[in-house]
C-alpha cells in the first residue's frame, strides 16, 4: 500500500535540495548517492544513466530509501523508503534537462556521447518527516 507524502514536504521534493537515495549491493550492505529527485504526486522520481551501480541495485532489489533534509532547517526533512515499481527511458533525456535547469538553472553540461538515462519511479511505502524549529 503506497504512503502519502505531506503537502507540507512536497517542496523538498520539487526544489533544488539534494537527495540520499540509498539503493542495495548483491552483498546486502547499503549503497548511498546523492541525487537530484523530482515528485509526480505520487511517486519520487530518480534520473539516472544507463550503467551506474544504483541502477543496476534498484533492477536487482527494488527496495530504496530517499532522504532529503530542508537546506534552509536540517532539522525538517522527509524519509521514504519505498519499492521502485516502475522504469522508463522514453523522455528520460527530457526529464534530466528539466532537472538541470531546476537545480543549476542551466542546461546540464555533463553529456557523454551515446549516453542513455533511466527514470526510476520509487512508490512511497513508509514516510517519515519531521520538524524542528529553532
Amino acid at each position: 500500500m503506497a504512503a502519502v507524502i505531506p503537502e507540507a514536504f512536497h517542496d523538498l521534493l520539487r526544489g533544488t535540495a539534494f537527495a540520499h537515495l540509498a539503493t542495495l549491493m548483491a552483498d546486502g550492505t547499503p549503497q548511498i548517492t546523492p541525487v537530484w529527485v523530482d515528485f509526480d504526486g505520487v511517486h519520487v522520481l530518480v534520473n539516472s544513466k544507463v550503467g551506474r551501480l544504483k541502477n543496476a541495485n534498484m533492477a536487482e532489489r527494488p527496495a530504496v530509501a530517499i532522504e532529503i533534509s530542508d537546506p534552509a532547517n536540517p532539522y525538517r526533512y522527509v524519509s521514504v523508503r519505498g519499492k521502485v515499481v516502475a522504469v522508463e527511458r522514453e523522455g528520460a533525456r527530457e526529464h534530466l534537462e528539466a532537472l538541470s535547469q531546476r537545480y543549476r538553472g542551466e542546461p546540464y553540461p555533463w553529456w557523454s556521447a551515446g549516453e542513455e538515462r533511466e527514470i526510476f519511479k520509487v512508490l512511497p511505502e513508509r514516510v517519515v518527516t519531521r520538524v524542528i524549529e529553532e
